[in-house]
């Protein structure tokens, strides 16, 4: 038990990084770029769904 509350502490941690990550990365190619790279709306789907199934493999993976 005290394991996969380890698992989903550092799990959620590294979503949460890898996500943010993500965001700030299409955000600067957006302020370097002259015309918009990727939209806002697809910055933040990018940014949540990615480290959220990556959440979700590990935790299958973990299980």
């Amino acid at each position: 038990m005290k394991n996969r509350n380890i698992f989903w502490i550092f799990g959620i941690l590294q979503s949460i990084t890898l996500g943010t990550i993500i965001f700030l990365m299409f955000r600067s190619l957006n302020m370097i770029s002259e015309v918009e790279v990727i939209g806002a709306d697809s910055q933040i789907l990018l940014s949540t769904i990615f480290p959220l199934f990556l959440l979700i493999v590990e935790y299958t993976i973990y299980s």
